[in-house]
């Protein structure tokens, strides 16, 4: 069984920072709640226009992103497995609209064929209203619910990010890993995900 920290424990700092203190996100909480959340499946929403037009949509950009094209959307749901690790050439933002576990890893765990060995894993209890960031070498997917619940979890990324790929790259062997715009994804083989490069090794995840 995966021992699962606090994200304010130190062990959370190689993977991003928490932020909650510097950002007033109630009425990005309360909006996010009026989303929808499956009980038996995980959704996402990479952009939603009233989320980007709130007062604080305005801050993440400004702040956070240093005044870049940005989307802030959703996922939201039920969720108990690892399933795969992402990572994005840049920082992912994130406010717990609901208490949420986040499953993590380092991307220089990557073998050079592009495995990764799940037993690195470290699962973090991230409580309602956390402000948090993923630094760019973060691996993650979607988080897990707490206590049989659902989730929700607001997630700001650059303008695109997890769009589809109108035109597919071929060349680097990173190339193979790439499932969506600046979306690179290594999937476990008991995940279920046509198209996705397998190569987790190890235990399927779960809480």
């Amino acid at each position: 069984m995966i021992e699962i920290k606090k994200i304010t424990e130190d062990s959370f700092k190689q993977y991003g920072r928490v932020l909650t203190n510097d950002y007033d996100v109630a009425d990005l909480i309360l909006a996010l709640k009026k989303t929808q959340a499956p009980e038996d499946s995980v959704i996402y929403v990479p952009s939603v226009e009233e989320f980007e037009e709130l007062p604080i949509g305005k801050v993440i950009k400004d702040s956070l992103f240093g005044g870049m094209p940005i989307q802030i959307g959703y996922c939201n749901g039920m969720n108990h497995l690892l399933n795969g690790v992402e990572y994005h050439r840049n920082s992912e933002f994130g406010v717990a609209g609901t208490d949420l576990i986040l499953l993590l890893g380092k991307l220089q765990d990557v073998t050079a064929d592009f495995t990764y060995d799940s037993s690195k894993i470290e699962a973090f209890l991230v409580p309602e209203g956390t402000v948090y960031e993923m630094y760019g070498t973060t691996l993650h997917y979607a988080p897990c619910s707490v206590d049989g619940k659902v989730f929700r979890n607001i997630v700001a990324l650059p303008k695109g990010t997890n769009t589809v790929i109108t035109d597919r790259v071929s060349g680097a062997k990173e190339d193979k890993l790439m499932k969506a715009k600046n979306k690179w994804l290594i999937a476990h083989k008991d995940a279920g995900k046509p198209g996705a490069y397998v190569g987790i090794i190890g235990e399927n995840i779960t809480i």
